[in-house]
């Protein structure tokens, strides 16, 4: 029963596109400008990173309420529920019933950490995902996903850069709770006015463990991935700095550079674009699947995975701003006549979730700069206090470029020459500083002590 389901599936998800396109329930009153709102996002933010979410660590009470919170937040903007709950013998039939519906996509997280913390079989969790119907009935079927990922580490000290707080709640609300919001935001314009392709909005859990909710989503996909032309990833965008806007994934489509470089209209953004689809967040699911990706990200900061990430810290006015330079995106994409022209790669590059170590608890406490310096190496953000890198003179500002006799040219190089060791060892690393070679040897330590 469960395959022929899937086998119509997609019929289904296309007679309910069709039959919604133009049934917006979020009109905006006249005199109202269509602009987004600071307060709104505030408002999110705030709810999500409240002490009594706990920090929504994926399985657990708090991620269950905040998934709750999303669902009622969509279904207020007039979004209409994408997922099928097929737990229910009565929805398992071609003809669903209206309240078979449902806008939490169910699944068990699984992953090395869980295993780790003592969960080998996982832990119930879900995704949030809507839709919001395009108006153009001839590419109604064709999709932009919006997506942010809304699990943070809750109380854990695994991937934690302050171990020492212990089980102190860390709230995420930059990471990711103002990814969150930016797409509820960018969903209630988009519902409002809709575009010619319809919008999929969908909120990931999992993602601290391993990208694990947007990997469920992509292959147990709500609408068939051949008919998504775009992934658009809110991950960290809600402490602009400088005026500093970075959006990777610009190079996975012919035509999204100049999309993006038209996007940034006056007051524009310092914008640094990286061309990798490839980095340490939900948007590599789907560009391992070939499908052209962006990740908006304001950068690292100083509360990075730390009990001091809470939303009296929120710019939520330069998020507003991420959020109308986002919707101009999605609007170029999903009015256009054509799709866009991928471009693949042969072979992914390894993939580091934010604070994840992929089953290794080595430790550095280096904390790399997201942004992506123009030359080859791992540019440093900041190291922390007392760890191997601070006691090996490691300083912000410095770039790795040798990591135990392996060369780092990014991220990604740096995390494999890292984990390719364990605790204890002695490691010479060269860094640049100002410009001039530097050699350090580094003892390196277990994460989480």
């Amino acid at each position: 029963m469960r395959s022929a389901l899937l086998s119509i599936r997609p019929l289904i998800v296309a007679a309910f596109v069709l039959a919604s396109a133009g049934g917006c329930h979020n009109v905006p009153r006249a005199g109202v400008p269509l602009v987004p709102d600071a307060h709104r996002l505030q408002r999110d933010i705030a709810f999500l990173a409240d002490d009594r979410l706990e920090g929504r660590a994926t399985g657990s009470a708090g991620n269950d309420t905040a998934a709750a919170y999303i669902a009622r937040r969509e279904a207020s903007l007039g979004l209409q529920p994408l997922s099928i709950d097929t737990s229910r013998a009565e929805c398992r039939v071609v003809l669903l019933p209206a309240s078979c519906r449902t806008y939490l996509q169910r699944f068990v997280a699984r992953g090395p950490e869980l295993a780790h913390a003592g969960h080998p079989e996982g832990v119930p969790t879900q995704n949030v995902v809507a839709l919001v119907p395009g108006r153009d009935p001839a590419l109604a079927g064709e999709y932009v996903v919006i997506g942010a990922h809304f699990d943070h580490l809750g109380r854990s000290t695994a991937g934690a850069m302050d171990p020492e707080a212990g089980s102190a709640i860390r709230n995420g609300a930059d990471d990711n709770a103002s990814g969150t919001a930016a797409i509820l935001e960018l969903a209630r314009l988009l519902a409002a006015r809709p575009t010619r392709r319809s919008v999929v909005v969908a909120s990931f859990s999992g993602e601290e463990l391993g990208l694990l909710g947007s990997q469920w989503f992509v292959d147990h996909p709500p609408v068939p991935l051949d008919s998504v032309d775009v992934m658009l990833n809110f991950d960290m965008v809600g402490r602009l700095k400088n005026e500093r806007l970075i959006v990777y994934g610009v190079s996975t489509a012919t035509e999204l550079p100049a999309i993006v470089i038209a996007a940034n209209v006056a007051p524009a953004f310092d914008l640094k674009a990286v061309g990798d689809g490839y980095g340490p967040s939900d948007q590599s699911s789907f560009y391992a699947k070939g499908i052209p990706v962006l990740h908006f990200f304001t950068d690292l900061h100083e509360d990075y995975h730390r009990a001091t990430d809470d939303a009296a810290k929120i710019d939520s006015v330069g998020e507003a701003r991420v959020v109308a330079m986002a919707e101009r995106v999605v609007r170029a994409v999903a009015d256009r006549d054509a799709r866009l022209t991928p471009v693949r790669v042969a072979a992914p590059a390894p993939v580091m979730t934010s604070g994840s170590t992929q089953g290794s608890n080595v430790y550095l406490g280096s904390i790399p700069d997201m942004s992506g310096g123009d030359e080859p190496g791992l540019k440093l953000s900041g190291v922390r206090g007392g760890s191997p890198a601070d006691l090996g003179g490691l300083k912000a500002g410095d770039v790795i470029v040798e990591f135990g006799g392996k060369m780092v040219k990014d991220i990604y190089s740096y995390s494999e020459a890292l984990y390719a060791h364990k605790p204890g060892d002695h490691v010479e690393v060269v860094f640049l500083r100002g410009g001039e070679r530097h050699t350090t040897t580094v003892t390196l330590g277990t994460r989480g002590q």
